[in-house]
């Protein structure tokens, strides 16, 4: 085979003391939702920067995880609330990396394109829709074949960005789910069984008949699992895909990127979409922190924003960040500093070889 030589330019903040340096390697922890993105776009920049480790152990766990200092950033599909930034002992910036989007999972033989209204989902997670021939079902979707099985609803039993999401848009378009389930990371389900992480919510609707469970949209996508088309704020059923997602996107972004995207007014927009942050501290000089590990962390923020990081989002089922969202992204990442400077940047050209 032939090796042909070619040139990308990524802005990315390194220093050259850092290449293949282990007081480098960073390591972080946090939300399951974005994990096959970022396994695969941490593998990527330890060619060309530093080795990260990641634990996809929950939003919740990386909050507490940063909070005491034992990684060097965090990662959450849910923004931080004033009181949680506060409890942080001090400044922390969010950085979106990608958008994805919250799915209603199930698994019923020769069922597709099944249709469900946030009232369907909210009586099945509520114990009021045991079964799926359910005249309420039926008459939404009348050309599906829907068999007299039961319904197994699946949740999250760890603390998870991906259930804050999910039970956000539902308080926010149910009434009686607002009243008995409520929104939050961890929350008390009166019907269905518990599973940890995305990967163990999709591994049991893949195993089960007649399971319907919240996942990201990526493990459905990567493992070919049917998904429920949702109805929009507009009455349109929409089904999860990069466009759908994008669309919920087009918001006035603020600059600390704090915002959420549910239940979009545009009629093209996926209802339960949102993006997902990687969270660090904003002064790295902490905890016996190095400038080293400073500039490598912020050449990891910048590398996962870049075109080439972009682009491994939307090959991992992702959609890729907004413009609006980039230019915000950009002056957080800025912002970082240690020791009260800014830390350096400088321009890599990267050189690949690429066989043909």
């Amino acid at each position: 085979m032939k090796k042909t030589l070619f040139f990308t330019v990524i802005t990315l903040i390194l220093t050259l003391s850092s290449c293949g340096n282990k007081e480098s390697n960073l390591s972080g922890a946090g939300a399951t939702f974005p994990a096959p993105f970022y396994n695969i776009v941490f593998k990527e920049y330890a060619k060309i920067g530093s080795n990260v480790t990641y634990g996809a152990i929950g939003s919740g766990g990386g909050i507490r995880s940063l909070k005491d200092q034992t990684v060097d950033f965090g990662a959450t599909d849910v923004f931080l609330s004033d009181a949680e930034l506060k409890d942080m002992g001090a400044d922390v910036i969010h950085v979106p990396t990608c958008l994805g989007a919250v799915v209603l999972s199930y698994n019923l033989k020769d069922v597709k394109d099944l249709k469900l209204t946030a009232d369907l989902i909210s009586d099945i997670y509520r114990g009021k829709i045991t079964n799926w021939n359910d005249a309420r079902i039926k008459e939404l979707n009348p050309e599906l074949n829907l068999p007299d099985k039961g319904i197994t609803p699946v949740y999250r039993s760890d603390g998870s960005g991906t259930t804050s999401v999910f039970s956000e848009y539902m308080s926010k378009v149910n009434a009686a789910w607002k009243e008995e389930i409520g929104e939050g990371k961890s929350l008390k389900f009166p019907a269905g069984i518990a599973a940890k992480g995305n990967p163990g919510v999709a591994g049991i609707i893949a195993e089960t008949e007649g399971a319907i469970g919240y996942i990201g949209s990526e493990y459905a996508l990567a493992l070919n699992m049917s998904s429920a088309l949702l109805q929009n704020s507009s009455g349109n059923f929409v089904a999860a895909d990069t466009k759908s997602i994008s669309a919920s996107a087009n918001v006035d972004i603020p600059n600390d990127t704090r915002v959420v995207i549910t239940n979009s007014p545009n009629p093209e927009a996926y209802p339960i979409s949102t993006f997902t942050w990687i969270i660090a501290y904003k002064e790295q000089n902490y905890n016996s922190r190095t400038e080293v590990q400073a500039k490598s962390l912020v050449g990891l923020l910048n590398y996962i924003i870049s075109d080439e990081g972009q682009a491994i989002a939307t090959k991992t089922h992702y959609a890729p960040l907004p413009a609006i969202a980039l230019e915000k992204t950009k002056a957080a990442i800025e912002s970082m500093t240690f020791e009260g400077k800014k830390i350096e940047t400088y321009q890599l050209s990267v050189a690949k070889d690429a066989a043909h």
